[in-house]
């Protein structure tokens, strides 16, 4: 067994890692970049070496800096984790040539299936179903549309070198695959550097069921059973578990047998993924691509088998044979994983970046993270905060494990997808395993209602209890405010909070310890309010509970301006880079047309006009690197022309 590793990613896989090896008595070696000087993952390393600048391309993807620190603290491994480097072939060689294990599979493995349609072609070869599309080298647009309406719409456009999401696009018209072509090829170009697709038929209600498997170099090949990935976003995945749901056994049996034969036609060795595509009717599956290394998702395989599969993954890169032969590899009950984002759903999803400055995580359940409070969640990287994870005799105790994990944690200073997560586990629909790829847009309306994110009259009369009762507990005048709540029989007060920019008057009146609430147009009344789930910074406050985190406000009357910007000034939502603009300056727009096109946080977004008009300033250009806040459209609306 190695006595060194070195762990070259960040986050929560590199401390999931680093957990593993201090249990099996292994020292760990963490890189990072200058934005995670001083990120847990460092911290909790045996030894840390500095890599480069803080986005990837100047750090975590600098296979030859990572290497050569590897060399100089004597690792006689690299974990690669997930993203970054791990599927990189020509990385997997460069250790080989350094005498460094890769603890993962081969450089040839990683080849064979880092293009999906040489994947599919070796798969299809293997006996394993795969979807019906076109996976040739003819990448002329006109072709391409001619091949996609022989499939018949509708189709996906997939980047042949795409993963996480990246280089897809669902086309359900004929009228709309110029511009998803064009669209999918830029960002696979951006994110791949590789702007090769490949046309599938898209199944209609499909479910996205991948499964665990391994193998090593003693010709031995297992799987672990099947994880559920169907609820997406994006095609991001947002909640999986293990085992999936509703799988008639010779089903969970045929995907088993599909997955270990792909393994044996590889001859793969390591930890690996076969995702398929199943319809939710008829539970036919089709290959839809291996991913050469850990999941994200790998956390509820564990908790379902009692299995660790970072430790599988050190023992077979040390040369041992499998812990466990297919018979003996046993479910135990259902487990969920949710990845709580720092990102704003009210908003499109909008990824958000700031200080974590209190987080609190459920003790019930368990946790994996990058960050603790006080740290940042940065712009360079995916705002992932944490894995949420939950195990349960049965799927209906593991969900409701779940939700109760999801009401115990709380995150201030900046917004989540917390509540959007728990809505998912109060669905009916969710909770009677009714799920498909299309679920989070099909219930839309339930998962993001339209008070989705604003405070309740409860809401707003804990915080105003808080903060009157702050101001006179503490003697201090902390929030501003010009008088003692209660003094002089000063019975009643009005605050006002601000939440997403809106106003709230909060009138309460204390009788003791009853308080009578007027906000949002109705009057209830508290007894003994529990104000213990309220932090405050300043003026700033979160309620914690219900399953949400909640930001507040304090505003003062005469002494805040409303900074709001009229429908015709469009600023960056957040610091990123102008990757497409379709207009000009004096050009008459459209509301809600398409003006320009922003990646920000490996995302793109497209920025659409707020009303018709005049474009009347345009202070960006293509490949421009925006700051948050920044000018980027200003338009002379049409009534105003």
């Amino acid at each position: 067994m190695f006595a060194k590793i070195l762990i070259a990613n960040r986050g929560e896989i590199a401390c999931r890692v680093i957990a593993t090896a201090r249990r099996m008595g292994i020292k760990t070696v963490a890189v990072y970049s200058d934005a995670d000087r001083n990120a847990r993952h460092v911290r909790l390393a045996d030894e840390a070496v500095h890599i480069g600048g803080a986005a990837s391309a100047d750090s975590y993807l600098k296979a030859d800096v990572i290497l050569k620190a590897a060399q100089d603290t004597g690792a006689q491994a690299v974990h690669p984790g997930y993203g970054f480097l791990s599927e990189n072939e020509n990385f997997a060689k460069a250790c080989a040539r350094a005498g460094i294990t890769f603890i993962g599979p081969s450089a040839d493995a990683i080849n064979a299936m880092g293009l999906k349609d040489k994947a599919k072609a070796i798969m299809a070869k293997a006996g394993v179903p795969v979807v019906p599309g076109y996976q040739g080298d003819d990448q002329d647009a006109k072709l391409l549309q001619k091949e996609a309406t022989k499939i018949g719409y509708p189709v996906l456009i997939k980047a042949v070198a795409g993963g996480g999401g990246k280089g897809m696009r669902l086309v359900e018209k004929e009228q709309d695959f110029a511009e998803l072509l064009a669209s999918c090829k830029r960002e696979a170009k951006a994110s791949f550097a590789n702007d090769h697709v490949l046309i599938e038929k898209y199944i209609q209600k499909p479910r996205h069921v991948e499964v665990q498997v391994f193998g090593d170099s003693h010709g031995n090949a297992v799987h672990l059973f099947e994880r559920d990935c169907s609820l997406q976003r994006r095609h991001q995945k947002v909640v999986e578990e293990a085992p999936a749901p509703g799988l008639p056994d010779k089903t969970r049996k045929a995907l088993g047998d599909a997955a270990v034969k792909a393994v044996k036609a590889l001859g793969y060795t390591n930890a690996g993924t076969i995702e398929f595509i199943m319809d939710s009717k008829t539970f036919d599956f089709y290959f839809m691509e291996m991913n050469t290394r850990l999941q994200v998702e790998h956390p509820v395989t564990e908790m379902i088998t009692g299995q660790d599969l970072v430790e599988w993954q050190l023992r077979v890169a040390a040369g041992e044979k499998l812990p466990l032969a297919q018979d003996e590899i046993k479910i135990d009950g259902h487990a969920f994983e949710v990845r709580l984002y720092a990102e704003d759903p009210a908003q499109n999803f909008l990824p958000q970046t700031g200080k974590l400055v209190r987080f609190m995580t459920p003790s019930a359940a368990r946790v994996e993270t990058g960050v603790e409070e006080g740290d940042s969640v940065s712009i360079h990287y995916d705002p992932m905060i944490a894995k949420i994870i939950t195990h349960g005799r049965d799927r209906a105790e593991a969900a409701r494990k779940m939700a109760a994990a999801l009401e115990g944690t709380g995150v201030a200073g900046l917004r989540t997808n917390q509540e959007f997560l728990h809505n998912i586990f109060m669905s009916p629909d969710f909770l009677a395993a009714h799920v498909d790829t299309g679920f989070i847009a099909a219930h839309e309306n339930e998962l993001l209602p339209a008070t989705y994110g604003r405070p309740s009259t409860h809401d707003l009369g804990r915080a105003a209890i808080f903060a009157l009762s702050h101001q006179e507990e503490g003697g201090d005048d902390v929030w501003g405010l010009s008088d003692n709540w209660r003094l002089n029989g000063h019975l009643t007060k009005t605050l006002r909070f601000t939440v997403r920019d809106d106003h709230y008057d909060v009138t309460v009146t204390c009788r003791g310890d009853t308080y009578d609430v007027t906000a949002n147009g109705e009057t209830i009344t508290l007894e003994r309010p529990c104000l213990n789930d309220v932090f405050a910074q300043g003026r700033d406050l979160a309620l914690f509970g219900k399953g949400r985190s909640l930001a507040l406000h304090l505003y003062l009357y005469g002494s805040e301006g409303d900074d709001a910007q009229g429908e015709g000034r469009i600023a960056a939502p957040m610091p990123g880079k102008i990757v497409n603009v379709m207009v000009r300056k004096g050009e008459t727009v459209a509301k809600d047309q398409p003006l320009l096109v922003m990646e920000a946080m490996k995302m793109e977004m497209t920025i659409r006009a707020g009303c018709a008009g005049i474009v009347d300033d345009l202070p960006v250009a293509v490949n421009d690197q925006v700051t948050d806040g920044a000018l980027l459209v200003s338009i002379k609306a049409a009534d105003a022309a």
